[in-house]
């Protein structure tokens, strides 16, 4: 396991902001990932990642100890049934069905992010999600230590599942899929990725849609009849290609980010009446 002390968590963070952890543990299996989280789950606070792709950092950093998932990369195939670690990245899933002509996670392809997080988000594009998948998921939790629980018992919702907001971590998942043509499933997986490459800013850090998608309503339009297309704080702007993503432009800061989500929402709301309610996480002082 990995252990760094005041390290910078920018370089880590897809949006390229934010300040320092003062413990940051980086394990290579489950065992070491139970092992940290028991050691220091009594000691300061805790806070568990993967990539730190739908996370913003704050500029001042996190106190106590990060934990991040991306070095369990752990996947393995039994029938049609593939098994993945949380650190596994939901592209690698996607591409390692394909390689074994497995189709229904065709939608992961191209969404930046870990198993771990896709699970406790219940990630999903071009309409699919993570619950139409899952069989299970193996957790851990301070009180109950190791347990799996099965897809009904997951409570997933949008952008959300019985994880979020709970002190639990995944540690592996379960997938079903179906065996199928791997032409037509790799052919998928390129027209959902030419896809994200005409209407999505890849080109720039972010941390993808920054507003979940609210009833009725598509967040991204929202803000673009806003007038907010391009709208920008220091190095931070609404991308000009898609309104509902917000880019490191120039060197922004976490501060720049924050500020253009707090007008971006006053804005929405005084002009539409609908309260736009953040995707990502913020974390940090």
């Amino acid at each position: 396991m990995t252990t760094l002390f005041d390290e910078s968590l920018s370089v880590r963070s897809s949006f390229r902001t934010g300040g320092s952890a003062d413990i940051l543990l980086i394990p290579e299996s489950e065992e070491e990932l139970v092992a940290a989280l028991e050691e220091y789950k009594n000691k300061q606070s805790v806070v568990v990642l993967g990539n730190i792709t739908n996370t913003l950092i704050t500029d001042r950093g996190v106190r106590g100890c990060v934990i991040l998932t991306a070095g369990l990369k752990g996947i393995a195939l039994s029938g049609n049934i593939i098994t993945a670690q949380s650190g596994v990245d939901m592209s690698r899933l996607a591409g390692f069905a394909l390689e074994n002509s497995l189709t229904g996670g065709e939608f992961l392809y191209g969404i930046p992010g870990t198993v771990g997080g896709g699970v406790v988000m219940n990630a999903g594009a071009y309409g699919g999600e993570m619950k139409d998948i899952v069989e299970s998921v193996k957790l851990y939790s301070p009180e109950k230590g190791i347990f799996t629980l099965k897809r009904g018992e997951m409570g997933f919702g949008h952008r959300k599942s019985v994880v979020s907001d709970s002190n639990l971590v995944v540690l592996s998942s379960s997938f079903v899929l179906e065996k199928g043509d791997r032409k037509a499933i790799k052919a998928k997986m390129e027209e959902y990725m030419a896809t994200r490459r005409a209407k999505q800013p890849l080109e720039y850090p972010s941390c993808g849609s920054v507003f979940k998608r609210p009833a009725g309503f598509f967040a991204g339009k929202l803000i673009e009849d806003c007038g907010l297309k391009g709208f920008s704080v220091g190095g931070a702007k609404v991308s000009e290609k898609h309104a509902g993503f917000i880019i490191n432009a120039a060197s922004a800061t976490s501060s720049d980010m924050l500020k253009i989500i707090k007008h971006i929402k006053e804005t929405v709301f005084a002009k539409t009446g609908v309260v736009l309610e953040e995707e990502i996480k913020i974390i940090g002082e």
